[in-house]
Protein backbone atom coordinates (compact mmCIF):
# COMPACT_ATOMS: atom_id res chain seq x y z
CA UNK A 1 0.00 0.00 0.00
CA UNK A 2 1.40 3.43 -0.92
CA UNK A 3 1.65 6.43 1.41
CA UNK A 4 -1.25 8.18 -0.35
CA UNK A 5 -3.56 5.18 0.23
CA UNK A 6 -2.60 5.01 3.92
CA UNK A 7 -3.34 8.73 4.27
CA UNK A 8 -6.78 8.17 2.71
CA UNK A 9 -7.60 5.32 5.13
CA UNK A 10 -6.75 7.23 8.31
CA UNK A 11 -9.50 9.88 7.89
CA UNK A 12 -12.06 7.10 7.25
CA UNK A 13 -11.09 5.27 10.47
CA UNK A 14 -11.12 8.44 12.52
CA UNK A 15 -14.50 9.44 11.11
CA UNK A 16 -16.20 6.26 12.42
CA UNK A 17 -18.63 6.77 15.25
CA UNK A 18 -18.53 4.85 18.52
CA UNK A 19 -21.52 2.74 17.48
CA UNK A 20 -19.84 1.75 14.21
CA UNK A 21 -16.65 0.78 16.01
CA UNK A 22 -18.64 -1.28 18.51
CA UNK A 23 -20.40 -3.07 15.61
CA UNK A 24 -17.06 -3.83 13.95
CA UNK A 25 -15.68 -5.28 17.20
CA UNK A 26 -18.84 -7.35 17.68
CA UNK A 27 -18.57 -8.82 14.17
CA UNK A 28 -14.90 -9.60 14.73
CA UNK A 29 -15.61 -11.51 17.95
CA UNK A 30 -18.48 -13.36 16.26
CA UNK A 31 -16.17 -14.46 13.42
CA UNK A 32 -13.63 -15.73 15.94
CA UNK A 33 -16.32 -17.78 17.73
CA UNK A 34 -17.45 -19.32 14.43
CA UNK A 35 -13.86 -20.24 13.61
CA UNK A 36 -13.36 -21.90 17.01
CA UNK A 37 -16.64 -23.80 16.62
CA UNK A 38 -15.49 -25.26 13.27
CA UNK A 39 -12.40 -26.70 14.93
CA UNK A 40 -14.44 -28.68 17.46
CA UNK A 41 -15.43 -32.30 16.58
CA UNK A 42 -19.03 -31.71 17.67
CA UNK A 43 -19.77 -28.04 18.42
CA UNK A 44 -23.16 -28.65 20.09
CA UNK A 45 -22.19 -31.64 22.24
CA UNK A 46 -20.32 -31.84 25.49
CA UNK A 47 -16.90 -33.07 24.43
CA UNK A 48 -14.04 -33.97 26.70
CA UNK A 49 -11.09 -31.72 25.90
CA UNK A 50 -8.60 -34.57 26.31
CA UNK A 51 -10.61 -36.71 23.85
CA UNK A 52 -10.87 -33.80 21.42
CA UNK A 53 -7.11 -33.34 21.41
CA UNK A 54 -6.72 -36.94 20.19
CA UNK A 55 -8.48 -36.03 16.94
CA UNK A 56 -5.89 -33.35 16.17
CA UNK A 57 -2.91 -34.31 14.02
CA UNK A 58 -0.02 -31.88 14.10
CA UNK A 59 2.64 -31.50 11.41
CA UNK A 60 5.55 -29.10 11.09
CA UNK A 61 3.51 -26.02 10.17
CA UNK A 62 -0.14 -27.21 10.00
CA UNK A 63 -2.71 -28.66 12.35
CA UNK A 64 -5.24 -31.07 10.83
CA UNK A 65 -8.46 -31.37 12.86
CA UNK A 66 -11.00 -34.18 12.44
CA UNK A 67 -14.38 -32.46 12.63
CA UNK A 68 -16.29 -35.74 12.95
CA UNK A 69 -18.51 -34.74 10.04
CA UNK A 70 -16.63 -36.61 7.34
CA UNK A 71 -13.96 -34.05 6.45
CA UNK A 72 -10.77 -32.57 7.85
CA UNK A 73 -9.87 -28.95 8.53
CA UNK A 74 -6.34 -27.70 8.10
CA UNK A 75 -5.29 -24.93 10.44
CA UNK A 76 -2.02 -23.17 9.74
CA UNK A 77 0.20 -22.57 12.72
CA UNK A 78 1.07 -18.92 12.27
CA UNK A 79 3.95 -19.15 14.71
CA UNK A 80 5.89 -21.47 12.40
CA UNK A 81 5.35 -19.36 9.29
CA UNK A 82 8.01 -16.91 10.40
CA UNK A 83 10.65 -19.36 11.53
CA UNK A 84 14.06 -17.84 12.13
CA UNK A 85 15.86 -20.91 10.74
CA UNK A 86 13.82 -22.32 7.83
CA UNK A 87 14.98 -25.48 6.10
CA UNK A 88 16.26 -24.66 2.61
CA UNK A 89 16.74 -27.52 0.15
CA UNK A 90 19.34 -26.84 -2.52
CA UNK A 91 20.44 -28.89 -5.50
CA UNK A 92 24.02 -30.11 -5.30
CA UNK A 93 26.47 -27.89 -7.14
CA UNK A 94 28.74 -28.95 -9.99
CA UNK A 95 31.72 -31.18 -9.27
CA UNK A 96 35.01 -29.33 -9.48
CA UNK A 97 38.37 -30.72 -10.67
CA UNK A 98 40.12 -33.01 -9.94
CA UNK A 99 37.00 -34.97 -8.85
CA UNK A 100 35.12 -34.54 -12.11
CA UNK A 101 33.48 -37.73 -13.46
CA UNK A 102 34.38 -39.11 -16.88
CA UNK A 103 31.70 -39.49 -19.53
CA UNK A 104 31.10 -43.11 -20.53
CA UNK A 105 30.51 -42.13 -24.17
CA UNK A 106 33.20 -39.56 -25.07
CA UNK A 107 35.64 -40.36 -22.23
CA UNK A 108 35.91 -36.67 -21.31
CA UNK A 109 35.62 -35.02 -17.93
CA UNK A 110 32.50 -32.99 -17.12
CA UNK A 111 31.30 -31.14 -14.04
CA UNK A 112 27.52 -31.47 -14.25
CA UNK A 113 24.85 -33.18 -16.37
CA UNK A 114 21.16 -34.00 -16.24
CA UNK A 115 21.69 -37.77 -16.31
CA UNK A 116 24.22 -37.60 -13.48
CA UNK A 117 21.96 -35.46 -11.33
CA UNK A 118 18.72 -37.39 -12.02
CA UNK A 119 19.90 -41.01 -12.37
CA UNK A 120 23.53 -41.01 -11.19
CA UNK A 121 24.59 -42.05 -14.69
CA UNK A 122 27.97 -40.69 -15.82
CA UNK A 123 27.11 -39.25 -19.23
CA UNK A 124 27.52 -35.59 -20.18
CA UNK A 125 24.75 -33.52 -21.72
CA UNK A 126 26.52 -33.50 -25.11
CA UNK A 127 26.35 -37.31 -25.41
CA UNK A 128 22.82 -37.62 -24.06
CA UNK A 129 20.49 -39.56 -26.40
CA UNK A 130 16.86 -39.18 -25.32
CA UNK A 131 15.41 -41.17 -28.21
CA UNK A 132 17.38 -44.44 -28.06
CA UNK A 133 20.17 -45.13 -25.61
CA UNK A 134 19.08 -42.91 -22.74
CA UNK A 135 15.32 -43.23 -23.15
CA UNK A 136 13.04 -43.33 -20.12
CA UNK A 137 10.54 -46.01 -19.12
CA UNK A 138 7.64 -45.89 -16.71
CA UNK A 139 7.54 -48.03 -13.58
CA UNK A 140 4.53 -50.03 -14.82
CA UNK A 141 6.16 -50.83 -18.17
CA UNK A 142 9.40 -51.83 -16.44
CA UNK A 143 7.57 -54.31 -14.19
CA UNK A 144 5.53 -55.72 -17.09
CA UNK A 145 8.23 -55.96 -19.74
CA UNK A 146 11.10 -57.15 -17.53
CA UNK A 147 9.06 -59.04 -14.88
CA UNK A 148 10.43 -56.97 -12.01
CA UNK A 149 8.87 -56.55 -8.57
CA UNK A 150 8.66 -53.50 -6.34
CA UNK A 151 11.44 -54.86 -4.15
CA UNK A 152 13.73 -55.14 -7.19
CA UNK A 153 13.32 -51.42 -7.85
CA UNK A 154 13.15 -50.06 -4.31
CA UNK A 155 14.92 -52.51 -1.97
CA UNK A 156 17.66 -54.15 -4.05
CA UNK A 157 20.93 -52.24 -3.74
CA UNK A 158 21.84 -49.94 -5.30
CA UNK A 159 18.34 -48.43 -5.39
CA UNK A 160 17.41 -47.03 -8.78
CA UNK A 161 16.78 -43.31 -8.99
CA UNK A 162 13.75 -41.93 -10.81
CA UNK A 163 12.06 -38.67 -11.73
CA UNK A 164 8.39 -37.79 -11.21
CA UNK A 165 6.29 -36.32 -14.00
CA UNK A 166 2.59 -35.56 -14.46
CA UNK A 167 0.56 -38.14 -16.34
CA UNK A 168 0.19 -36.87 -19.95
CA UNK A 169 -3.12 -38.72 -20.44
CA UNK A 170 -4.83 -37.04 -17.49
CA UNK A 171 -3.10 -34.60 -15.09
CA UNK A 172 -5.57 -35.51 -12.32
CA UNK A 173 -4.27 -39.08 -12.22
CA UNK A 174 -1.28 -40.09 -10.15
CA UNK A 175 2.20 -38.91 -11.06
CA UNK A 176 4.41 -41.17 -13.18
CA UNK A 177 7.76 -42.52 -12.02
CA UNK A 178 10.24 -42.57 -14.89
CA UNK A 179 13.39 -44.71 -14.79
CA UNK A 180 16.37 -44.85 -17.10
CA UNK A 181 15.76 -47.70 -19.55
CA UNK A 182 19.45 -48.64 -19.54
CA UNK A 183 19.45 -49.14 -15.77
CA UNK A 184 16.22 -51.16 -15.89
CA UNK A 185 17.77 -53.59 -18.39
CA UNK A 186 20.83 -53.96 -16.17
CA UNK A 187 18.65 -54.62 -13.11
CA UNK A 188 16.64 -57.25 -15.01
CA UNK A 189 19.87 -59.13 -15.87
CA UNK A 190 20.85 -59.02 -12.17
CA UNK A 191 17.49 -60.50 -11.16
CA UNK A 192 17.10 -63.19 -13.87
CA UNK A 193 20.76 -63.94 -14.54
CA UNK A 194 20.57 -63.87 -18.34
CA UNK A 195 18.36 -62.71 -21.17
CA UNK A 196 17.46 -66.30 -22.09
CA UNK A 197 16.10 -66.97 -18.58
CA UNK A 198 13.97 -63.83 -18.80
CA UNK A 199 12.56 -64.86 -22.19
CA UNK A 200 11.78 -68.38 -20.92
CA UNK A 201 9.93 -66.97 -17.92
CA UNK A 202 7.95 -64.61 -20.13
CA UNK A 203 7.00 -67.47 -22.47
CA UNK A 204 5.96 -69.66 -19.52
CA UNK A 205 3.78 -66.89 -18.13
CA UNK A 206 2.26 -66.22 -21.54
CA UNK A 207 1.39 -69.91 -21.97
CA UNK A 208 -0.15 -70.03 -18.51
CA UNK A 209 -2.14 -66.89 -19.24
CA UNK A 210 -3.36 -68.24 -22.59
CA UNK A 211 -4.36 -71.57 -21.02
CA UNK A 212 -6.35 -69.71 -18.39
CA UNK A 213 -8.09 -67.66 -21.09
CA UNK A 214 -8.95 -70.82 -23.09
CA UNK A 215 -10.32 -72.52 -19.99
CA UNK A 216 -12.44 -69.49 -19.16
CA UNK A 217 -13.67 -69.28 -22.77
CA UNK A 218 -14.68 -72.95 -22.86
CA UNK A 219 -16.52 -72.56 -19.57
CA UNK A 220 -18.46 -69.58 -20.87
CA UNK A 221 -19.18 -71.38 -24.16
CA UNK A 222 -20.51 -74.40 -22.29
CA UNK A 223 -22.76 -72.21 -20.17
CA UNK A 224 -24.02 -70.49 -23.32
CA UNK A 225 -24.86 -73.81 -24.97
CA UNK A 226 -26.71 -74.96 -21.89
CA UNK A 227 -28.80 -71.78 -21.79
CA UNK A 228 -29.53 -71.53 -25.54
CA UNK A 229 -29.90 -75.20 -26.50
CA UNK A 230 -31.12 -76.67 -23.23
CA UNK A 231 -33.50 -79.02 -25.02
CA UNK A 232 -30.69 -80.68 -27.02
CA UNK A 233 -28.07 -80.68 -24.25
CA UNK A 234 -27.87 -83.92 -22.29
CA UNK A 235 -27.54 -82.76 -18.69
CA UNK A 236 -27.16 -86.31 -17.37
CA UNK A 237 -23.94 -86.90 -19.37
CA UNK A 238 -21.97 -84.64 -17.07
CA UNK A 239 -23.56 -86.05 -13.92
CA UNK A 240 -21.64 -88.34 -11.54
CA UNK A 241 -21.73 -92.06 -12.42
CA UNK A 242 -23.57 -94.37 -9.99
CA UNK A 243 -21.98 -97.81 -9.70
CA UNK A 244 -24.03 -100.97 -9.95
CA UNK A 245 -22.10 -103.76 -8.21
CA UNK A 246 -22.52 -107.44 -8.85
CA UNK A 247 -21.92 -110.41 -6.57
CA UNK A 248 -19.16 -110.33 -3.97
CA UNK A 249 -16.15 -112.68 -4.01
CA UNK A 250 -14.09 -113.68 -0.94
CA UNK A 251 -10.25 -113.64 -0.99
CA UNK A 252 -8.82 -116.13 1.50
CA UNK A 253 -5.21 -114.85 1.24
CA UNK A 254 -5.82 -111.36 2.65
CA UNK A 255 -9.31 -111.96 4.14
CA UNK A 256 -11.03 -109.31 1.95
CA UNK A 257 -14.05 -109.11 -0.30
CA UNK A 258 -14.13 -107.82 -3.88
CA UNK A 259 -17.01 -106.57 -5.98
CA UNK A 260 -17.10 -105.12 -9.52
CA UNK A 261 -19.35 -102.61 -11.26
CA UNK A 262 -21.30 -104.11 -14.12
CA UNK A 263 -21.24 -100.83 -16.09
CA UNK A 264 -17.71 -99.40 -15.86
CA UNK A 265 -15.72 -102.41 -14.57
CA UNK A 266 -14.77 -100.57 -11.40
CA UNK A 267 -13.43 -102.93 -8.69
CA UNK A 268 -13.94 -102.25 -5.00
CA UNK A 269 -12.01 -104.18 -2.34
CA UNK A 270 -13.17 -104.02 1.29
CA UNK A 271 -13.19 -105.89 4.59
CA UNK A 272 -16.04 -107.09 6.73
CA UNK A 273 -15.98 -106.83 10.51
Amino acid sequence: MSEEDSLDVKPIISSLTAAQRALIEKNRLKALEIRRAKLLPHPYAKVDKSAAEKTVTRSKSNKIVDTGGGFLLEEVDEGNLFNDNPEVVKDPGPILPPDCPICEECQKEFSDSWLLKSFNHSVCDGCRDNEDKHALITRTDAKTEYLLKDCDLDKRLPCLKFIVRKNPHNPRWGDMKLYLHLQIEKRALEVWGSEEALLEEKEARDEKRNASKVKKYNKQLKALRMSVRSSLYDRTSAAAHTHTFGAESYNEEDDTYTRSCTTCNFTDTFEKM
